[in-house]
C-alpha cells in the first residue's frame, strides 16, 4: 500500500497574550481619639497581614499625619478586607475607620 504524504503549509501562527491586573486602590486609615495604638497594630497585622514592626511603623504615620495609606489592594480585596477590619473594630467598641481610593 502507498502512502503518500500531505505537504503542510507553510503558516506563521502568533498568538498574542495579554494580562490585565485589576487596578489597585489605596487603603487609608484615619486617626480617632478613641482607638489604643495597640488596637489599631493588631488590627492591621490580623486584617493587613503586616509584621510586627510595618504595623508600628505605619501606625505611628496615621497617629501623626490624621490619616495614612497602610496598603494597596484590587478594589473587591481592599473593600472585603476594610469591611473586616471595620467590623472587628466596631465589635470591640472602638471607631477605626478607614477609606479605598482609586490610584491616579
Amino acid at each position: 500500500m502507498l502512502t503518500q504524504a500531505m505537504a503542510q503549509p507553510d503558516v506563521e501562527t502568533s498568538v498574542e497574550v495579554t494580562e490585565r491586573l485589576a487596578p489597585l486602590c489605596r487603603v487609608v486609615c484615619h486617626d480617632d481619639p478613641v482607638t489604643t495604638m495597640d488596637f489599631v497594630v493588631h488590627v492591621f497585622m490580623e486584617h493587613f497581614r503586616m509584621t510586627y514592626d510595618r504595623a508600628i511603623e505605619r501606625m505611628m504615620d496615621v497617629h501623626k499625619s490624621g490619616a495614612s495609606v497602610i496598603a494597596h489592594y484590587p478594589k473587591s480585596m481592599a473593600e472585603k478586607r476594610v469591611q473586616r477590619a471595620k467590623g472587628y473594630a466596631r465589635a470591640n467598641g472602638f471607631p477605626l475607620t478607614f477609606s479605598i481610593e482609586d490610584e491616579a
